[in-house]
């Protein structure tokens, strides 16, 4: 029964996380692995309101906002290679999360 390893890596440096989803992808082409994705979804945008003041007339910072970018890729078997991306050093800022499922044939329970 094969396993199915979800790679979900996110940062808000989108150069950064662009360049870590190519090396993967060179990666298993190199190997000879199947990797599905990356799949793209939108980015979250998030904003944090500034409330401080600028002086006595009350004018406030502007607010900061910025967005996450996430890639996702699914690894069908290769454990091995799963483990390795999984398991390599990320530059700072950018996160991963490994969700690994198994997956049973059709007529088995």
């Amino acid at each position: 029964m094969p396993f199915v390893t979800t790679l979900s890596l996110s940062s808000g440096d989108r150069p950064a996380l662009e360049d870590v989803v190519t090396d993967i992808k060179e990666s298993a082409e190199r190997k000879g692995v199947e990797i599905k994705g990356p799949q793209t979804p939108p980015p979250e945008r998030y904003v944090a309101p500034q409330p401080k003041r600028l002086g006595p007339e009350g004018r406030r910072f502007a607010d900061w906002s910025f967005s996450v970018y996430t890639r996702r890729m699914r690894i069908v078997g290769h454990d091995e290679f799963a483990r390795a991306a999984a398991g390599r050093d990320f530059p700072e800022g950018v996160h991963i999360e490994v969700d690994v499922e198994q997956v049973s044939g059709a007529g088995r329970a």
